[in-house]
């Protein structure tokens, strides 16, 4: 891997960076993914955005992918954002033309979801959030057991409730580029931030669309429902999809979600 495929985040670590934009691109959007996985696992979507007309974003996580730092670790819960920031910043200043719009999924809904509190003033035309972990109604971290050495790695066991796809769940278990574990610290910066955000989250004003699968297993739909009513923003959508699972981008209606997403960019281009 060249240089030029990373960037670099805010305290020097490397993140694979994967910017896909052309000069006829009406709009650009940065994707940001969730725990254990990595940028590629959006490759339809994002060819999808680019047939559209809606260059894309993308980079791993730290400790994620290709990217740099330890497996699956933060040391604090607004990590995600500052990295995200720097991206998210690098797009804005690329694209001074364009409307940028940021999406994210479950991990990555937390962050963006979080991220239009703690970075309120971005020049972002809307904000996407599918399946995003901003209650963890669910009771994902539930059961994080307290007072461990926060790089104690427990096992990865999101791959049975992804998605409702046979080929989407296999392809999950055996990509080696999916983490097999992730550290305690990780769960423990992530309900930091949902501590924080339940203080917060009538802060949030972007222009906002909110989706969940119904039959999400991992984070509840409920989560979302709270979340729209919560939020100040005057410009705001939710849209639950029936009989989906946790990764609607994936599901068999993947295409249905990924035009949504589409049509309510092009909206406010």
């Amino acid at each position: 891997m060249t240089d030029d495929q990373f960037i670099t985040s805010f305290d020097g670590t490397r993140l694979f960076y994967n910017p896909e934009v052309t000069a006829d691109d009406r709009a650009v959007c940065v994707i940001v993914h969730g725990l254990c996985e990595h940028q590629g696992r959006y490759d339809y979507m994002a060819q999808k955005l680019h047939e559209a007309g809606i260059g894309t974003y993308r980079f791993d996580h730290r400790g994620h992918g290709k990217s740099e730092g330890e497996c699956a670790y933060y040391s604090r819960w607004d990590e995600i954002l500052d990295d995200t920031n720097v991206v998210v910043d690098r797009a804005i200043a690329e694209n001074p033309d364009r409307p940028v719009f940021l999406f994210g999924h479950s991990m990555g809904g937390y962050c963006v979801a979080l991220y239009g509190v703690k970075y309120p003033n971005k020049n972002l035309r809307g904000i996407i959030c599918n399946g995003g972990l901003t209650e963890d109604k669910a009771g994902m971290f539930a059961s994080t057991p307290t007072g461990v050495d926060p790089h104690t790695q427990l096992p990865n066991e999101l791959g049975s409730g992804v998605c409702s796809v046979d080929e989407v769940r296999d392809w999950y278990a055996r990509d080696p580029l999916n983490r097999k574990t992730f550290a305690i610290g990780l769960a423990y910066a992530l309900k930091d931030g949902l501590a924080w955000f339940a203080d917060n989250k009538r802060k949030f004003a972007y222009p906002v669309l909110l989706t969940h699968g119904e039959k999400d297993g991992l984070i509840s739909y409920e989560d979302t429902y709270d979340l729209f009513a919560a939020v100040a923003s005057t410009d705001k959508q939710m849209k639950i999809y029936g009989n989906c699972y946790h990764e609607v981008v994936n599901e068999w209606c993947r295409d249905e979600v990924i035009a949504d997403y589409i049509a309510w960019m092009e909206h406010r281009i």
